[in-house]
């Protein structure tokens, strides 16, 4: 026996030197110039794994940038639709097999996802001050982008697009929409019965909730600190719980039920039973407008406090075996030209993750000229009441003691 677990004990070893001098090697990658990665990056395939269930996002991939990419870096790409917690457990189990030529280049992810990632290594970098894109079009000091989910990014992802919450109302029946929470709580009591928020376990209601707890607790950056910290939750949310507890009178059915998604509130809002609804999208509506869900005369509005700001990213697994091919696709995916294509509601409508504020001039009339529709808000407006989002475990207690300080009480 003994041979055999000497033998057994070299194989580990040897495997976990392999993978280590794989890393290193790829590494190494981040010591070249870019010219040199883009030269090294041409005529190479790069596999992208992502969620592919939306059509307009699949055609953005496939039918423009994919053409693009070949075009003017020589490089092929491969979309291969798979949902993120999928393509994590299959890199998990690469690494813990000792395999360092993987078949994956380029991962769609965000949130908790990636915080299980960079917890168990799987990431190549850091590499985003490595591009161009990067340094040129994105403000790396943002906290939606030093933080995702309440994670520190640190260079092992790059934004790709940004979503952010919107209050919708109509514009017929409400007149001059809520500037701030304590407002909203006067418009309800003025307006019984004309305003709900979808239950805590729903992910927009949910939403909702954090918005007011930033609130409680005195701002975004003092729960970005130190990740979950349960003793400050508690202790930061004794206004939270009585503002909605005061709130609860006047919602619709006075609170004593709430909807249990967001479709079943934009159901509530498209029959005039209620007068508002919400989303973590700043461009959602106009597609229900266009099918004749919403009224016409549907708007938005985000409150004085923040609106949260949902920032997605694009990593580069550990066992790449085309680093410079990733680094060049992503750097086109944060290229003014390619935020642009992707900000237009022709395949995708969502918001850029770069400032258009270093376009030059005529990408910022390009920018200008594209009509998002009549219920989006201009983005310096978005921009400015952008905070982030809190660690993931905020949204698992915030379910919990919803139930017991407000659902629960009658």
């Amino acid at each position: 026996m003994k041979p055999f677990l000497l033998f057994l004990v070299l194989l580990v070893a040897a495997a976990g030197c392999s993978q280590s001098s794989a890393q290193n090697e790829n590494r190494e990658s981040l010591d070249q110039s870019w010219e040199e990665i883009e030269n090294k990056a041409d005529g190479t395939t790069v596999r992208m794994f992502m969620w592919g269930g939306d059509e307009g996002i699949n055609q953005y991939i496939d039918d423009w940038a994919a053409p693009r990419l070949k075009e003017q870096y020589g490089l092929t790409l491969e979309r291969v639709p798979m949902d993120a917690p999928e393509f994590l457990q299959k890199l998990l189990n690469e690494k813990k097999a000792g395999e360092n030529k993987g078949s994956t280049d380029i991962i769609w992810i965000n949130g908790e996802n990636f915080k299980n990632a960079k917890n168990s290594d799987l990431l190549y970098g850091p590499f985003t001050e490595k591009l161009p894109n990067f340094k040129n079009h994105i403000n790396g000091d943002a906290l939606d982008i030093q933080y995702d989910f309440g994670e520190k990014t640190e260079g092992l992802e790059a934004p790709w697009g940004k979503v952010q919450f919107v209050f919708h109302y109509d514009g017929a029946k409400v007149k001059d929409p809520p500037a701030s929470l304590e407002e909203l709580k006067k418009w309800a009591e003025d307006n019984p019965g004309k305003f709900t928020y979808p239950d805590a376990n729903d992910f927009t209601g949910n939403a909702f909730l954090r918005h007011v707890f930033y609130e409680s607790g005195g701002g975004a950056d003092l729960f970005l600190k130190e990740g979950f910290d349960e003793e400050l939750a508690a202790s930061s949310s004794s206004d939270m719980w009585t503002y909605l507890n005061d709130l609860k009178p006047s919602l619709w059915k006075k609170g004593a039920t709430y909807p249990n998604t967001l479709t079943e509130l934009d159901r509530l809002y498209s029959s005039g039973e209620v007068w508002m609804t919400m989303g973590y999208n700043e461009a959602r509506a106009e597609s229900l407008i266009e099918k004749g869900i919403f009224p016409e005369t549907t708007k938005s509005f985000v409150l004085d406090s923040g609106s949260l700001g949902n920032t997605h990213f694009l990593g580069i697994p550990f066992n790449t075996q085309n680093p410079e091919g990733a680094m060049t696709a992503i750097n086109f995916f944060m290229s003014p030209e390619a935020q642009l294509a992707k900000y237009d509601s022709t395949y995708w409508g969502e918001g850029m993750a770069v400032d258009p504020e270093t376009f030059n001039e005529e990408q910022k009339k390009k920018f200008n000229d594209i009509e998002r529709g009549q219920s989006v808000l201009p983005q310096d407006v978005l921009q400015k009441a952008l905070v982030p989002e809190v660690d993931a475990q905020y949204v698992n207690w915030l379910k919990e003691n919803w139930l017991n300080e407000v659902a629960g009480k009658k």
